[in-house]
C-alpha cells in the first residue's frame, strides 16, 4: 500500500516505498543505517566512560550546507535494516557496555523505529535530532525516549533558509523542544554522573553569525528555569559539505567569535550545561560511516 509521508514538518506527502522514496529526505520506509558503535564524543553525561551506543541513520529532512555527516545525510550511504535487526543492534551495543542507545537523525524512519522500540530497553534511549520535527511524530515517541538531544541551530529564519532550506526552522524547533521537555520534565542526573532523562539543547556557533547564537541563548534562558534543561555550546564547526559555496562560512571560528559567544552565555543566566573548547573543531570528530556494527 502506498505511504504518502507527512512525518516531518515539511509534510511533503511524497510517496515512500519500502526501498525508495521521492520525498525531501530521499528515503524509503525501510531504515538505513551507516554505523552503529560506541561513541565517546557526546556530552559527558551521555558518553560517560564506556560511550553512547550511537546508531547513525542515513538521509535527513534538512539540507545543511555545512553538514559534517553529508556523506550519509545526502550521499545514500547506509544498509537497509528491518526493525527486528535494529533491535538486535541495540542489544549488541548494550552487550558492549554502552550507557544508552543513541538514535542519530532517525525521525524520517519513525515507523520502523517505533516498531524497534515496542518493548522497553534496559538502558535510556537518546533521540539525537535537528529538532526540525513535527509534534505528532514526537508525541508518538512519548514513553519510548528518555533523553532528547536536539539541536537549536537557528534563531534567524533567514539563515535557516539559506543554509538548511528551512526558513521555518526557528519556530518549528522551539515547538519541538517544548514538546520534548513536556515529555521528560527537568533533567535527571544519576549519582554516577550519567543522564537518566531530560533534554540537552545543543547549539553550534556558525562563523560570522553571533547574533544567531545570541538569539538561541536568549530563547533558552527566557524559556527554561535553572535545573530544567542542559545547554551545550558547541564550537566544533568545520567547513564541510557544501560550505565552500558560501565564502562567509567557509572557515572555522575565530578565537574572538568563540570568546564572545562564551561570554554571552555566561551572562545569560543559564547555569546548567557545557562549553566545547575551540580546539574541538577537528574533522576526526566525524566518525567513519563504513557500516560498522550494521
Amino acid at each position: 500500500m502506498p505511504f504518502f509521508c507527512n512525518i516531518c514538518p515539511r509534510a511533503c506527502m511524497a510517496e515512500r516505498r519500502e526501498d525508495s522514496g521521492d520525498g525531501f529526505c530521499g528515503e524509503g520506509l525501510t531504515a538505513r543505517v551507516a554505523r552503529a558503535a560506541p561513541h565517546m564524543w557526546e556530552e559527558p553525561p551521555i558518553s560517560g566512560e564506556r560511550g553512547s551506543g550511537a546508531v547513525f541513520f542515513s538521509g535527513c529532512n534538512l539540507r545543511c550546507v555545512f553538514c559534517q555527516n553529508s556523506v550519509i545525510s545526502t550521499g545514500k550511504i547506509g544498509k537497509a535494516v528491518t526493525p527486528e535487526r535494529l533491535r538486535e543492534i541495540y542489544f549488541e551495543l548494550i552487550g558492549r557496555g554502552v550507557h544508552n542507545i543513541n538514535l542519530v537523525t532517525a525521525g524520517h524512519f519513525l515507523p520502523a523505529v517505533l516498531r524497534s522500540l515496542r518493548e522497553p530497553l534496559p538502558v535510556p534511549v537518546v533521540w539525537n535530532s535537528s529538532a526540525y520535527e513535527s509534534l505528532p511524530a514526537l508525541r508518538a515517541l512519548e514513553g519510548k525516549v528518555q533523553i532528547y538531544l536536539p539541536d537549536m541551530k537557528y534563531s534567524d529564519g533567514a539563515l535557516a533558509g539559506k543554509y538548511s532550506s528551512a526558513p521555518d526552522y526557528p519556530e518549528t524547533a522551539k515547538r519541538a523542544i517544548l514538546e520534548m521537555f513536556r515529555q521528560t520534565g527537568p533533567y535527571d542526573l544519576g549519582e554516577d554522573g550519567l543522564l537518566r532523562s531530560g533534554v540537552v539543547i545543543r547549539h553550534l556557533i556558525l562563523p560570522g553569525a553571533l547574533e544567531n547564537t545570541y538569539g538561541v541563548i536568549d530563547w533558552v534562558a527566557e524559556t527554561f528555569a535553572p535545573g530544567e534543561v542542559l545547554f551545550s555550546l558547541m564550537s566544533q564547526y568545520t567547513p564541510m559539505g557544501r560550505a565552500a559555496e558560501f565564502p562567509e562560512i567557509d572557515r572555522r571560528l575565530t578565537r574572538e567569535e568563540y570568546g564572545a559567544a562564551a561570554e554571552y552565555l555566561e551572562q545569560s543566566g543559564i547555569e546548567d550545561g557545557f562549553y566545547q573548547e575551540l580546539s574541538s573543531a577537528k574533522e576526526e570528530y566525524t566518525p567513519d560511516f563504513d557500516l560498522t556494527g550494521v
